[in-house]
């Protein structure tokens, strides 16, 4: 490999680790629903919908608390984690107390603007469903 292209390489990938959206200390509040999920037998046999509030103690790392609301079945506190390897990638575990579950997901989001953003994600629950769920969020910096 040349040097120049070992020296982009190296850059991108420093810009690409280290350019997060979020600042420690940001605040970022979202909801989102289910698209799809394993348990349903039916189109629209019952709806999840999820709202979130993440803190960032790190550029990387938020700690998450929320609710859970069902159309069917209990309601859930969440409390959880983010935890953001790359920029626009997560990975996320969280408690659902109300449903006695956890969940373990990882998703993927999008700037719509300088605030707000689009997220998709993925959740393994420990009792075996899955679901895949999109939504928004606001980023107070």
């Amino acid at each position: 490999m040349k040097k120049s292209s070992l020296l982009i390489v190296i850059v991108l990938l420093l810009v690409f680790t280290k350019s997060y959206a979020q600042s420690t200390g940001s605040i970022m509040i979202g909801g989102g629903l289910d698209l799809l999920k394993s348990d349903n037998n039916n189109i629209a046999d019952k709806t999840q919908v999820g709202f979130e509030v993440n803190y960032f103690l790190l550029r990387n790392y938020s700690v998450t608390g929320g609710l859970e609301i069902w159309t069917r079945g209990n309601e859930s506190i969440i409390l959880g984690m983010r935890w953001y390897p790359v920029e626009n990638v997560f990975a996320r575990f969280r408690g659902l107390i109300g449903e006695n579950e956890v969940s373990l997901g990882a998703g993927y989001w999008r700037n719509i603007d300088d605030h707000w953003r689009f997220e998709g994600m993925a959740d393994l629950y420990f009792q075996g469903d899955i679901a895949f769920r999109a939504g928004v969020a606001y980023l107070f910096r």
